[in-house]
């Protein structure tokens, strides 16, 4: 995986790196025009490493990934999607501090 510890995935990739993924998921709707969304990245790097082989954190530009931007209809950024056994399993909307992020991983995941 190299430095990069976010996976970018795009509307191609969206189903084998997030749906068909043997780890839950987070999903970051991002854009980089976007300055919550760049606020939280440093958060979601750190808990990318912490977790590494427990979940895997991947991020989706809105304005490059239109189909499964739709699909999930988002509409808001930053919005997080939780997926785990190729279900959405919850969702939060707007930037999300680093202690707020672990309860909601614990909410979503309960392993974590």
């Amino acid at each position: 995986m190299g430095n990069e510890t976010l996976i970018l995935v795009n509307d191609e990739t969206f189903d084998e790196e997030v749906i068909h993924s043997p780890l839950p998921v987070v999903v970051d709707f991002y854009a980089d025009w976007c300055g919550p969304c760049r606020t939280v990245e440093p958060v979601l790097k750190d808990l990318s490493v912490s977790l590494a082989g427990r979940i895997k954190f991947t991020k989706v530009d809105v304005g490059e990934a239109d189909r499964v931007t739709r699909s999930y209809g988002i509409h808001s950024i930053p919005t997080y999607l939780f997926v785990a056994e190729g279900r959405e399993r919850g969702r939060e909307v707007g930037p999300v501090s680093p202690n707020e992020f672990r309860t909601i991983l614990r909410k979503y995941f309960t392993f974590v």
